[in-house]
């Protein structure tokens, strides 16, 4: 159910992002704002987008309609993107395994806020190269209300945590600037490491970092070799932070201990 709501952030948001941003550019240039039409993440219902066919109840069941309406729209028969039921049954397995990980406690309900924000934030970054504000910014200062009590780490390690997961791309968005004047990276990027290290301390900000490096350096040169994919195409590196920071979340303190022996 989670995952379905997920798939309506991933698809809402960077549109009512726009709208806001029509309706300031709009204001800063002294013009009446434009009318737009409500459109929030709980308004209009769920329609199909090729026939604007209104999903009844039966119809927007997680993964159990896309199999029943065998991925087509019950009215005008297009096809339904896999990405809906592949994001809840994602969310589901996630949520499964980290409430079996961390068992009935808030360091699981926690747990659980962190990964639904880590998927919505994958999806919107592979659809938009875009990491809004409007997620990184309250999933860092949720971290850091959390570790107050110590939920994941102790309030010291996730507050350098935050500053300094902010502070290493930053550094690195700067001497590549100045190297090469090209942005190497989004601010988004900037935000969402300091909110990892807001949640899981500044300890585990190397397991992000090097998992997050890695597996995008990888992806990237698959990408030019076998898709022939120019080098110049921007390829998003959150989805790359978020797997770190995922990793990072069930399985940091055993790869850390690793790591230093």
């Amino acid at each position: 159910m989670v995952g379905s709501f997920l798939n309506v952030v991933i698809h809402r948001l960077p549109k009512m992002m726009e709208q806001a941003w029509r309706a300031q550019c709009a204001e800063l240039r002294q013009e009446p704002s434009p009318e737009i039409p409500v459109y929030d993440l709980m308004r209009p219902r769920s329609s199909c987008p090729h026939c604007g066919h209104q999903l009844a109840a039966v119809e927007n069941v997680p993964i159990l309609s896309y199999v029943f309406l065998k991925g087509r729209c019950a009215a005008c028969r297009k096809p339904i993107g896999l990405r809906y039921p592949l994001v809840e049954a994602l969310s589901g397995l996630l949520s499964a395994y980290t409430a079996w990980r961390f068992g009935f406690s808030m360091v699981a309900a926690g747990a659980l806020v962190f990964v639904w924000a880590l998927i919505a934030l994958t999806f919107i970054d592979l659809d938009t190269q875009l990491l809004p504000d409007n997620i990184t910014l309250p999933l860092l200062w949720t971290g850091l209300l959390l570790n107050l009590g110590g939920t994941f780490t102790d309030l010291q390690s996730a507050v350098i945590g935050a500053v300094a997961g902010y502070l290493v791309l930053w550094s690195i968005y700067w001497l590549f600037k100045i190297a090469t004047g090209k942005e190497g990276m989004g601010f988004g990027d900037f935000k969402l490491l300091s909110a990892i290290g807001a949640w899981l301390g500044w300890k585990m900000l190397p397991v992000v970092i090097l998992l997050s490096s890695a597996v995008g350096a990888i992806v990237g040169i698959a990408l030019i070799v076998v898709a022939r994919r120019g080098r110049n195409v921007p390829i998003p590196f959150g989805p790359y932070l978020a797997g770190g920071g995922l990793i990072a979340l069930f399985w940091g303190e055993h790869l850390f201990n690793w790591y230093l022996g």
